[in-house]
């Protein structure tokens, strides 16, 4: 069971936790990654390419001229996609990208990630991420204190909004609850920076999503 220092703002050791071996002490999959980050990029697709085919576009149906004795190719409809305004052949069509890996996949990867950070010492967990007022740069300076200079993901209860607007300026770093941490963001940023609660949060998400089947 891995067993992480617990730090103040200030960057001062005030304990220490166990958190559990299934979900931070887990094997890294690699390969689970490409599964789910690509499964969450393609859900992100809007999917709105459209066009219209000589069916669909504006204009007469009439012969345009006689079919023989012109010298001309014979063509039938001004709407047809070797015209100026014609409809288009095989235009792009309105459709869905999303599509969701197995739940194993999800979860599997999920742990897989936050066991990466913790075993690559990139896992930071503060007793407390409560602050006094809303301020970006008393933020980034604590993030400084912490040795999370670079990209940081900081997670801590929804509930807490002073924490989410203070961070939410700051252009390397991302606040996330508990409850909407997931693989793409985890991936793209350096350090995991987690209050007590939230790290028990995680691992609570992560455990009992293996219980009772619901989505990672």
């Amino acid at each position: 069971m891995p067993k992480v220092d617990v730090y103040n703002l200030k960057h001062e050791k005030v304990g220490d936790l166990e958190l559990s071996d299934e979900v931070f002490g887990a094997e890294v999959k690699e390969q689970l990654f490409y599964e789910v980050v690509k499964a969450q990029l393609a859900s992100r697709r809007a999917g709105t390419a459209s066009a219209k085919e000589r069916s669909a576009v504006a204009g007469s149906t009439k012969k345009i001229y006689r079919q023989k004795g012109t010298g001309r190719a014979r063509h039938g409809s001004i709407r047809a996609p070797s015209f100026v305004g014609g409809g288009r052949a095989h235009p792009p069509r309105v459709r869905d990208w999303s599509y969701r890996p197995p739940r194993k996949v999800r979860l599997g990867a999920l742990k897989s990630a936050l066991s990466l950070f913790c075993k690559e010492g990139r896992l930071i967990v503060v007793d407390s991420l409560e602050i006094t007022e809303i301020k970006t740069k008393a933020m980034a300076d604590a993030l400084g204190t912490l040795q999370a200079t670079k990209k940081s993901l900081v997670v801590d209860s929804k509930d807490n909004e002073k924490l989410r607007l203070s961070v939410r300026n700051l252009a390397d770093a991302q606040f996330l609850p508990p409850e909407g941490v997931n693989v793409y963001d985890l991936l793209r940023h350096d350090h995991l920076v987690v209050s007590r609660s939230a790290a028990k949060a995680l691992e609570a998400r992560c455990l009992s999503t293996k219980a009772d089947g619901g989505t990672p």
